[in-house]
């Protein structure tokens, strides 16, 4: 690509797994705001921040990425769903409730459902 072409625009897939990234980053904005009472086995304070401010990064970058076209922000709004994703995975390994471990694996499969869309090529016309 020339220097003064921009890049192709967004197929309709490729809008879906974004629209699937910034909602998937805004949910992960809330995390702070509710931490798990003392009594119940839930995430650090830390784990919970961290997942704020990466939703907060996430939705901003999606949002840059879905208005301007921008290739680097989607990057950035990717990553921000994935380190989220990961940071959940440790309730598959400890005793929390079924529910708590179908929401994490939901979220997994609704990221990677998210990044495929996101970075799907144009299909071919064989």
């Amino acid at each position: 690509m020339a220097p003064h072409q921009s890049p192709p625009a967004w197929s309709p897939l490729n809008k879906v797994g974004l629209a699937l990234t910034i909602l998937l980053s805004i949910g992960n904005i809330a995390s702070a705001l509710g931490p798990s009472p003392d009594v119940e086995t839930g995430p650090p304070l830390g784990i919970l921040l961290a997942g704020s401010i990466l939703g907060l990064i996430g939705t901003v970058a999606g949002i840059l990425a879905w208005v301007k076209n921008n290739r680097a922000a989607a990057r950035l709004a990717a990553i921000t769903i994935v380190l989220c994703s990961i940071s959940a995975l440790p309730a598959f390994f400890v005793d929390v409730p079924a529910g708590i471990k179908a929401l994490v694996a939901a979220m997994v499969l609704v990221t990677v459902t998210a990044l495929v869309l996101t970075f799907s090529g144009p299909r071919s016309t064989r």
